[in-house]
């Protein structure tokens, strides 16, 4: 039958998507690895559905799961298109980069990857191919990157970096991926029975995974994978007295229940042991739980029901962030999650957000331990109970940590497979729409098929586009020349416009502007009217920028930035014009020092020594170690003629840096200006400060 074969290619579809999720990437690319997971998403499934669609043609039923976990799913994607529509940046809530994670576009692809699996995998048998499937890529992803820790050279790809860099996400992901196949290879060996071949090759995989969660040592993982031990731990048992079978001791979970309690209460001094031994670093630094509620906070006060939109944590980091930070190396670092990826969608959408996704993670626990304890059919009891640990471990794992594009879909999957078995048996598990027997009900069943086919297809292909841009993004930053650059630039654009290729194209623009002022009095006419063409390009590059997020600082940055490069070259109002950029940027991201002493470092090359004087005095009321600021304050004062105050800046920046050479030589100066050395902190182009950080 027709309908089966087309049935068949959409399971198997949906298969390489929660298989491959683990392990796909395109080697010998500079395409990033979570990119290349998005790509896997979305043509995956894409063939998932148009076949599906096309299947209901055939037999012209429709059979969708009843359950109210899967429309609280789909509550949470409802909130997300809310938030949007009410973003004050609309394409960076729709879409982001490129399909980011927190976007209302991924939201609905990680439902409908739910929704597709809760229908394909109410088979027992289908559910059984996707597990065993899960298993082999979990055990070849250990085992790859467990060998890669020892030889990463050679275990590059083309891809891959240093020691903890990985074709899952972060290292810290693959720390928590290790406890999840601990914690299904657990599962396995205490519930299922399986051959001895099959005991010992589970057993293999779980040691391997340990040494991978011992090599990571994530604190958030021993934590959940000790709770989800020990759960199994006692389950067993009174599962066992239950039946009336013979008590036998689960040494597997009690071991993983120790291990992991060791590794918890021990901290650094026995996990870090390994680790140090291998020399393998794990310095991943994010925001910490006070910061991200501090912020979150902050959000919900002005934007209490939506939030701030989806996918702009980072710009709402910017406006909120603890002051504290700047004390930190991090002061200039954006982050674009805070501590976990649940704990992000409370300040990117809001309370009607967080009251989602407390009703379906509710709702998922409930629907767990009903079955747990529903000792009906053991057969159906262990598959089911399987893909609902899987699921709530990896959302559990999602509140402590901002896990990355692969867990969080894979979480979506399982809850999808759980929903799909569960409801197969059930006497009113299912709703069966036929639409064949009915003239009108079949046009209007049809014909919306083939305009959700052609929607999913239209909206793959937009995706396709957008994802062939990154090709031209990432040879910019490999081109020989500056044209060479601005043409890859350009393509990516026409294939893709947002603010990070734009600022990408101003930058390129600026050093033509560069070349062209290098060549000084050998210029000619052609090359002044190139460099008046570049400049007005690289300024309406960056206006689209901000038109497409206003709340960007970087594109306001960018812009100021533009203006200081080309004042000194006579462009009138250009110093004027680089201090409103500036002052926008920095009302955007009002604790960050660095525009600061960008305002403060444009007024002294303008001339306006007070006014350099006090962006500079700001900056250290922000950062009181900021190098820059103090050898700045040193030159207003050496040119109001206060040689002492000049001297006393100067050895208070050489005091944080007694490194820096230039400024060694400046502070000798000041002490003895009979030598004049002063150039060393002064740009010799435009005569404004030097950084000396």
């Amino acid at each position: 039958m027709l309908s089966n074969i087309l049935d068949r290619i959409s399971f198997w579809a949906l298969f390489a998507v929660i298989v491959l999720l683990p392990i796909f990437f395109l080697p010998f690319t500079r395409i990033p690895v979570e990119v290349s997971k998005g790509f896997l998403l979305v043509v995956g499934l894409t063939i998932s559905i148009i076949f599906w669609m096309a299947a209901r043609f055939s037999d012209g039923k429709i059979i969708l799961p009843r359950s109210w976990l899967l429309t609280s799913g789909f509550g949470i994607v409802l909130v997300f298109l809310l938030s949007a529509i009410f973003s004050p940046a609309l394409k960076v809530s729709f879409f982001g980069m490129m399909l980011d994670s927190g976007t209302f576009w991924f939201m609905l692809s990680a439902f409908l990857l739910m929704f597709m699996s809760s229908i394909l995998l109410r088979d027992v048998k289908n559910a059984k191919t996707v597990l065993k499937g899960v298993i082999v890529s979990s055990a070849i992803l250990v085992i790859f990157q467990s060998l890669h820790l020892l030889m990463p050279q050679a275990l590059s790809l083309g891809i891959l970096g240093g020691q903890t860099d990985n074709i899952l996400g972060s290292f810290n992901a693959l720390g928590i991926f290790a406890g999840f196949t601990v914690l299904v290879s657990l599962f396995i060996l205490e519930f299922f029975q399986n051959k001895k071949i099959k005991k010992w090759l589970f057993s293999i995989t779980l040691l391997i995974s340990l040494f991978l969660a011992i090599i990571v040592n994530f604190s958030v993982v021993w934590g959940i994978l000790g709770v989800f031990a020990l759960i199994m731990f006692v389950y067993k048992v009174s599962f066992q007295g239950s039946e009336g079978h013979k008590r036998s001791f689960p040494a597997a979970s009690f071991a993983v229940i120790m291990i992991s309690l060791l590794f918890f209460m021990s901290g650094s001094f026995v996990g870090g042991f390994l680790p140090s031994k291998l020399r393998i670093p794990n310095l991943e630094i994010r925001p910490s739980f006070s910061a991200t509620m501090s912020v979150a906070k902050s959000v919900l006060k002005s934007n209490p029901i939506l939030g701030a939109g989806p996918n702009r944590f980072n710009n709402e980091w910017n406006m909120y962030k603890p002051s504290i930070i700047n004390a930190t190396p991090f002061w200039d670092t954006s982050f674009d999650s805070g501590m976990g990826t649940l704990p992000t969608f409370a300040v990117t959408t809001g309370s009607l957000g967080i009251l989602s996704w407390i009703i379906f993670m509710v709702l998922l626990l409930l629907t767990g331990i009903r079955l747990l304890f529903d000792l009906k059919s053991k057969e159906e009891l262990d598959i089911q109970s399987i893909f609902f640990l899987a699921a709530f471990y990896l959302f559990i794992s999602a509140f402590f940590y901002s896990v990355g594009i692969a867990l969080f879909l894979l979480a979506f999957a399982f809850t999808g497979a759980f929903i799909g078995v569960s409801t197969l048996n059930h006497p009113k598990g299912n709703i069966v729409i036929s639409f064949l027997d009915d003239p009108r009900k079949s046009f209007f069943s049809i014909l919306l098929l083939v305009l959700a086919m052609v929607a999913t297809a239209s909206l793959s292909f937009k995706y396709m586009e957008r994802f062939a841009s990154i090709v031209y993004f990432q040879k910019t930053f490999s081109a020989q020349s500056v044209p060479d650059a601005q043409l890859n630039i350009s393509k990516a654009l026409t294939l893709y416009s947002n603010d990070l290729y734009l600022r990408t194209y101003s930058q390129t623009q600026i050093a033509k502007i560069n070349s062209l002022v290098s060549k000084g009095q050998s210029i000619s006419e052609s090359d002044k009217a190139d460099l008046q063409t570049s400049f007005d390009q690289a300024v309406s590059s960056l206006q689209a920028a901000e038109a497409y997020d206003q709340n960007n600082y970087l594109n306001f940055s960018a812009l100021g930035a533009v203006y200081e490069a080309v004042a000194p070259l006579g462009v009138t109002g250009a110093y004027d014009k680089a201090l409103v950029a500036y002052h926008t940027a920095s009302s955007l991201n009002p604790l960050n020092p660095g525009i600061k002493f960008a305002l403060a470092r444009v007024s002294f090359a303008k001339g306006d020594m007070k006014g350099a004087k006090d962006y500079a005095t700001e900056v250290l009321s922000l950062k009181s170690d900021y190098v820059d600021a103090l050898v700045l304050l040193s030159q207003v004062a050496k040119n109001e003629g206060n040689n002492a105050d000049a001297l006393s800046y100067a050895q208070a920046a050489f005091l944080i840096n007694p490194q820096n050479k230039n400024l060694e030589q400046y502070v000798n100066y000041l002490k003895n200006p009979v030598v004049d050395n002063s150039s060393t902190v002064k740009d010799n182009t435009n005569n404004k400060p030097a950084k000396t950080q």
